[in-house]
């Protein structure tokens, strides 16, 4: 951190307590090393209004506008922060700078009501494009077109490096992003562009239009966009700033549908986290299977069948159908990766974001249309393509990586077979396409663009430059967490959180896990509650005879070591389930562990009786005979264990201590080294049991000559 950054961080911190005074006598001293006349006015205007407001105090005037007057201040302040920080950060860095003056020296005037008039009349003379002659029609189409990408691009990048906006600012904005009028691709754009100016710097005001164009739109993908926009940007650093975030938030919380859609994205969001993990299986596991089992020579500008061989039909007759067997079996794990909310294209795609069209940052939000005119003469190059169409309009994928899919497309198509090229030409070639009634859904429609989302703030040249949500680790999930948030403590939204914990759990993220159910309030607080923290006495007070309770208070005491409480534990669970044989064998183990070997045979006979295949039985019913000196058969059952395809490390060691007790030295020697498995090196594997060698009468002397035996 740059001593700049250092100074605005303190500036911070006193807002975030909330205390104006000392805010602004760090703002002073801020700007006293990096002088900026203009906010030094500003500061000390705010300055003279809080020693006024401090004297009256200080008199001991009853002021009933007080609280009022010094949050007003605060917020002020804030405003003047923000505005400093947003400009370090230009400054800073080359890209931001370098769209903030390019975009203000193009266009001195950014009057809303003129980009209004504007984005109205490109609908309107999109429209009027019918009436023009056919002849004339395309080249004024593309041209419009054309006119109107640019000045987009160049509101995006405006309101992306835009300073902290006025109430009348958000007002204007927020009726544009709204209106039946204006195009939706432009609405979801300018979304995506306040998101990421939100995401650099928080603005009540912007976050603001967010949370009411979510409420107030009827276009569901600009909708999904806001939801979006907001979750991701709720800050708990600004509670004592603006109590509105929270206002505003709590409002939409009475909605159920509001409630199922934060959740859908805050799981959304979980596996958007996992994209390069699951590229990793579908790469090392996946692909390689794949590729082994289809019939095409994949080159990398080229795709060719492989020639059959003509023997193969008279040597391996079953092979083909194998091969394809395997082939579908493949295809159908990623496919069912996919309908669990994976994103299997990361990988694919992330290498196709090379291309000039992302150079704007523009393109990576921009919703997929086939006029862009940035792709237009690729489109022109497919059109009539039925594979395309169906690609484009059902293909599984987010926006921009349907500008990459046909980007890249083009460039091969020559080179893939003439037969499939003919079959995709017909459109009787698929790939995975989305039935027709999802597409449009609201939760496609999000999870396709957070793929976009996560593809920028990973894949984007620049992408340093920007603050990054997805910038999280194994224990700290930033603000991709916000169901942690205390906003949503005790909220409508808390019943909600059972399904996104069970998802944490799954993907073995511990730690979040852990700190969502810190964020339980007390009223929430469940059977499923206790037994998550393992707290399963307060979960068993609450349902006496809830199994996964009793189940996981056993396990607890038996690895602390208290044998006895896990057995009558296991009692209680063998009175739901008299004929457990899971509950059973650990009752019979915690019988062994208290030497009560007698009781633990006979419930281990009846068991191996009652599954003579079930090692897991038979290995117990091995230690407990060993245990209980009873070694000619413990024997015998470590014979048939060690001579199965794969024994266990601790079949070796066991029948090791057959061997010895019995006087075979040389053969446990041998046991105890194949025990050794890929830890010979460090010797650990020799972990004696010092108990059951003194009751069998091995002395010090024996075991140190039994491990230089071992070990040489």
């Amino acid at each position: 951190m740059t001593g700049t950054e250092q100074q605005l961080y303190r500036v911070a911190e006193k807002l975030r307590k909330g205390n104006v005074g000392l805010a602004i006598a760090e703002m002073e001293t801020y700007l006293a090393a990096y002088p900026q006349q203009q906010t030094l006015e500003r500061l000390n205007g705010i300055k003279a209004e809080y020693e006024l407001m401090r004297d009256y105090w200080r008199r001991g005037v009853n002021d009933p506008q007080l609280d009022q007057l010094y949050h007003h201040l605060l917020q002020r302040v804030y405003v003047l922060y923000a505005n400093v920080a947003l400009y370090h950060r230009l400054r800073q860095y080359p890209t931001l700078s370098g769209i903030h003056n390019r975009v203000r020296m193009e266009r001195k005037d950014w009057s809303l009501t003129d980009i209004r008039k504007e984005m109205e009349g490109f609908i309107s003379n999109i429209a009027m494009m019918e009436l023009e002659p056919e002849h004339t029609r395309q080249e004024k189409s593309e041209q419009l077109y054309k006119d109107h990408q640019t000045a987009v691009n160049n509101l995006f990048c405006y309101v992306l490096t835009s300073r902290m906006w006025t109430d009348g600012v958000g007002n204007d904005f927020e009726e544009l992003l709204i209106s039946p009028t204006i195009d939706s691709n432009d609405q979801q754009l300018l979304v995506s562009a306040v998101t990421l100016s939100l995401l650099n710097q928080y603005d009540i005001v912007k976050f603001r239009v967010l949370v009411n164009v979510y409420r107030r739109s009827q276009e569901v993908a600009v909708r999904q966009r806001a939801l979006v926009g907001w979750a991701l940007s709720l800050r708990e650093s600004v509670r004592e700033i603006y109590p509105e975030q929270e206002e505003l938030v709590t409002s939409l919380l009475s909605s159920k549908t509001v409630c199922e859609e934060l959740t859908e994205l805050q799981m959304q969001l979980v596996y958007c986290l996992n994209a390069e993990k699951d590229t990793n299986t579908i790469q090392k596991e996946i692909m390689p299977d794949l590729i082994k089992n289809n019939n095409l020579k994949i080159g990398p500008f080229s795709i060719e069948e492989k020639e059959d061989d003509p023997m193969e039909d008279i040597l391996h007759p079953e092979a083909s159908e194998q091969r394809m067997e395997k082939l579908e079996s493949t295809f159908g794990r990623m496919m069912d990766m996919q309908k669990q909310g994976s994103d299997i294209y990361f990988g694919g795609f992330s290498q196709m974001k090379r291309f000039p069209f992302f150079y704007d940052i523009s393109n990576w939000f921009v919703p997929f249309y086939l006029q862009h005119p940035d792709i237009k003469h690729f489109v022109n190059r497919m059109q009539g393509n039925k594979f395309v169409e169906r690609m484009m309009k059902a293909g599984p994928f987010c926006n921009s990586d349907k500008y990459s899919f046909i980007i890249a497309f083009q460039q091969v198509f020559d080179h893939i077979p003439e037969n499939l090229r003919n079959l995709m030409q017909r459109g009787e070639a698929t790939m995975g396409e989305v039935p027709e009634d999802e597409l449009d859904t609201p939760a496609f429609i999000r999870r396709a663009y957070l793929m976009d989302l996560y593809r920028f703030y990973r894949l984007f040249p620049s992408r340093n430059e920007f603050v990054n949500p997805f910038n999280t680790t194994s224990v700290d999930l930033g603000a991709c967490e916000f169901f942690s948030l205390w906003l949503f403590k005790g909220s409508p939204l808390e019943p909600y959180k059972d399904q996104v914990v069970r998802l944490l759990k799954r993907k073995k993220m511990d730690e979040p896990a852990v700190r969502l159910l810190d964020s339980y309030s007390d009223d929430h607080r469940s059977v499923q509650y206790y037994i998550w923290n393992e707290l399963y006495d307060q979960a068993l007070e609450l349902e006496p005879q809830n199994e996964r309770a009793l189940r996981g208070k056993a396990r607890k005491l038996f690895e602390s070591g208290l044998f006895d409480e896990a057995m009558d534990t296991y009692d209680e669970l063998l009175l739901l389930h008299p004929d457990n044989a899971t509950y059973l064998l650990n009752k019979a183990v915690c019988l062994v562990k208290t030497e009560d070997f007698e009781e633990a045979l006979k419930l281990l006979y009846r068991l191996n009786y009652e599954q003579p295949d079930n090692d897991r039985v038979t290995r117990v019913l091995g230690w407990a005979l060993l245990c209980n000196h009873q070694l000619e058969q413990a024997d015998k059952i470590y014979q048939r264990l060690t001579a199965m395809e794969n024994p266990m490390d601790d079949d070796w060691h066991n029948y090791a201590y057959c061997c010895w007790f019995s006087g075979r030295i040389d053969e446990a020697v041998n046991c105890f080294r194949k025990n050794a498995g890929p830890y010979e090196e460090d010797k650990s594997f020799l972990l004696f049991d010092y108990r059951l060698l003194e009751e069998y009468g091995i002395s010090s002397t024996q075991i140190k000559l039994m491990e230089a035996a071992v070990l040489s």
